[in-house]
């Protein structure tokens, strides 16, 4: 069914690797004409048909800027998906001050920015989606040493049911993604920084994550992806407030 999207405007953040990129390259697939964003362009690099730009999610200025700037240039977003995310691992007694706020603020408030500099255009258009990146380590479930990550994608649940509930008579939509482990190239980092760590092999750290998984695999992008450009598409017009897990299993 290619045209999904087509015609539809659509901003994703941290597109540069990852579920955000996969996202990005799934939609411009579909017809979108899509604004991939990532505080490192560089990365950003090889999205084909794509307009590509530096967005910092934690700056509210440079949020408002850009969607305004985008908005001029390709006109009004019809899609926001928000895929910028900070994995931060420990309990509460690792958890710093300084670390609560940094995972709220990459994990939560880069939501409130975009959403709240995307929705005017929407509400003025009558029509608009929000896809937001949750987790299944979130109110869905309880994870050891995932302390404040559980607190924020839990957070990002309810943040996305308000917005649903806010606008539902406007035409926005708005709904979170809870995926399980997914292979990516922060998966990658954060199994070779417990390797290092805990004086365990990357090999044994790797298969702990995927042991976890119920279906006995990891993840991928792309499969996330596809759920994204669904939510997306005028195929879920009856479809909001609400998180969809694609997570092998990992929720049972």
């Amino acid at each position: 069914m290619a045209g999904r999207l087509k015609g539809k405007v659509a901003l994703v953040t941290a597109a540069g690797q990852g579920i955000g990129r996969a996202i990005a390259e799934a939609f411009v697939k579909e017809g979108a004409k899509v604004i991939a964003t990532d505080l490192d362009p560089k990365k950003l690099k090889g999205i084909r048909r794509a307009t590509l730009a530096r967005l910092d999610v934690r700056a509210t200025r440079e949020v408002e800027d850009l969607v305004k700037q985008m908005s001029r240039k390709l006109g009004t977003i019809d899609t926001l998906v928000n895929c910028a995310g900070f994995v931060h691992h420990g309990t509460v007694l690792e958890c710093s001050e300084e670390d609560w706020d940094l995972s709220f603020d990459i994990n939560v408030k880069s939501m409130h920015r975009t959403i709240r500099a995307c929705l005017p255009g929407m509400l003025k258009k009558g029509r608009g989606s929000i896809v937001n990146i949750s987790s299944g380590a979130s109110s869905v479930r309880g994870l050891p040493h995932r302390y404040v990550y559980g607190a924020t994608k839990a957070a990002v649940i309810g943040l996305t049911k308000a917005v649903a509930a806010d606008f539902i008579k406007k035409g926005i939509r708005a709904n979170a993604i809870c995926p399980g482990t997914v292979q990516s190239p922060s998966l990658d980092g954060r199994i070779a920084t417990l390797a290092k760590s805990s004086g365990q092999s990357v090999a044994a750290i790797r298969q702990a994550f995927i042991d976890r998984q119920p279906m006995g695999r990891l993840g991928t992008a792309e499969e996330v992806a596809w759920l994204a450009v669904y939510l997306a598409s005028d195929e879920a017009s009856y479809t909001t407030g609400h998180i969809h897990l694609v997570d092998g299993g990992f929720a049972l």
